[in-house]
Parts: C-alpha cells; sequence; structure tokens
C-alpha cells in the first residue's frame, strides 16, 4: 500500500507540473493577491474531487460514451476558457496607466476567485476523462474500488491544494517586482492570450 501511495504521489506531481488552464488561472489570480490565488486553488481542487467521485462511480464513462454530451461540455469549456482570456486582457488594459491603488481595488472577492478555478476546472471534460483514466491505475487488488476511488481522489485534491499553494506562495513572494503596472500588464496580456489560445484548441478539437 504504501508502495502504491508513493507512485500515486509522484505522479499526481506529474499531473500537476504539467502546465494547463488550471496553472494559468491560479497563477493570474495570484497576482492579485494571495488570497484570491488560494482560494482559487481551493476551487481548482473541489473540481478535480468532484471529477474523482464522479469517476468512482463510473458516471464519467457516460460522458466518454455520448459524443454529444462530450461536445456539449467541450464547447462549454472553451466558452470558459475564452471568456476568463477576454476579462484578463480587459484587465491589462485597465491597468495600463493606474496607479497601485486602483490594482488593489480591482481585487475579486474571495468567492469569486473560488467560483472561478472551480467551474473552470468542472467545465473541463478533459479533466472528467482523466479522472476517469488515472484514479483505477492505483486502486490496489482486492481493495474495495468505491471507497478507495474516493479516497484517492481526495488524496490528490490535498496534494495539489499543497503543489499549487507554492506558485501561489512564490507569486507572493515575488510582489514587489510584480507589482510594477507595466509587469501587472504584460503578464495579464500573456495569461489572457494563453487562456484564449486553449479556449480556441478546445473548441476546435474533436
Amino acid at each position: 500500500m504504501l508502495t502504491t501511495l508513493l507512485a500515486f504521489l509522484g505522479a499526481c506531481t506529474l499531473v500537476a507540473a504539467s502546465p494547463g488552464p488550471s496553472t494559468v488561472l491560479i497563477i493570474k489570480q495570484s497576482l492579485h493577491s494571495r488570497r484570491s490565488g488560494f482560494l482559487t486553488v481551493l476551487g481548482n481542487e473541489t473540481g478535480v474531487f468532484v471529477w474523482g467521485v464522479v469517476a468512482a462511480f463510473g458516471l464519467t464513462a457516460l460522458l466518454t460514451a455520448s459524443e454529444v454530451a462530450y461536445d456539449v461540455m467541450r464547447i462549454v469549456g472553451a466558452v470558459v476558457l475564452v471568456w476568463f482570456g477576454i476579462q484578463a486582457l480587459r484587465q491589462a488594459r485597465r491597468t495600463n496607466g493606474e496607479q497601485e491603488t486602483a490594482w488593489e481595488g480591482t481585487q475579486k472577492s474571495g468567492w469569486a476567485s473560488y467560483r472561478g478555478g472551480l467551474l473552470l476546472n468542472l467545465a473541463n471534460p478533459k479533466a472528467a476523462v482523466f479522472a476517469l483514466s488515472f484514479l483505477p491505475q492505483f486502486v490496489p487488488e482486492g481493495a474495495p474500488h468505491l471507497p478507495t476511488m474516493i479516497a484517492l481522489a481526495a488524496l490528490w485534491a490535498i496534494y495539489e491544494v499543497g503543489y499549487y499553494g507554492l506558485y501561489v506562495w512564490f507569486v507572493a513572494r515575488m510582489k514587489h517586482v510584480l507589482s510594477r503596472a507595466g509587469v501587472r500588464r504584460r503578464l495579464e496580456q500573456i495569461s489572457g492570450g494563453v487562456l484564449l489560445l486553449l479556449g480556441v484548441r478546445m473548441a476546435l478539437d474533436s
């Protein structure tokens, strides 16, 4: 069991280290404040746990079996990504020429940050399909399938809270550099552009 857990945590590290929409959004929100970044992480990991539980009950298989359901989720996910990208680009325009106090006044509420992380994860059908293929590999032979899958989903989410929390901490440590209006504007432009491109790619994926 210990060997399985170590292998599982190693795999979780590789998954978290792979750049994706969630990573971009977490870093973007961490530019606003440590609180916004961490609540975005919590929202994202709530989504991870939800998809893990859905996979444990075998419901994710329904998504993979229905091309229409998958395509609907894919389009919704693409729209969400494009919306986040547009929001980032709008923020970059507002940041142009503003003072530090104006930037601080644009910080999102805690609920909005949490909701953004949750929405981005739940609107991604690839996250659902990945949970279905990822978690069963680490269920030990002879172990009860449902409770073990749910426990692994919880461990996966908790582990990623710690992992992405390091991103939030690092951005906070760099605040003296990132607080400059020009740097903030450029980072918002980059994150917005990346989210837009990811949204377009998701929409075009078959």
